[in-house]
């Protein structure tokens, strides 16, 4: 499975983005998409995640702002991140992994810069 990612970018505090990650390759038929963030010299962490059946989850320093979406007939997900903060400021990486799969499959990261 390959991720290309997309739409990162610079922006001031209180404005909004919107990410993009296509998955090619063999698809498993249930599947979670998702978005991890990274900030320098701190781990990765879990953004949002979505199933192939719409079953979401957010972390809980972004529910309210940003959403996860996807379109299963393109592979793609989205996350549209709205009222962006300053500590939102990291590299974003997109993610996949198949229902039976012990694999998570990375995209390779962009990044938002959230600064005044």
């Amino acid at each position: 499975v390959q991720l290309q990612a997309s739409g990162g970018g610079s922006v001031q505090p209180g404005g909004s983005l919107r990410l993009s990650c296509a998955a090619s390759g063999k698809m498993f038929p249930i599947n979670f998409m998702g978005w991890y963030r990274q900030a320098p010299g701190e781990e990765r962490d879990m953004v949002a995640l979505i199933s192939t059946q719409g079953g979401i989850q957010h972390a809980e320093s972004v529910k309210g702002r940003f959403t996860i979406s996807r379109d299963n007939a393109k592979n793609t997900v989205y996350l549209q991140m709205n009222s962006l903060k300053p500590e939102d400021t990291a590299a974003y990486y997109c993610s996949y992994k198949g229902l039976l799969s012990s694999t998570t499959y990375w995209g390779q990261g962009t990044l938002v810069t959230v600064s005044s």
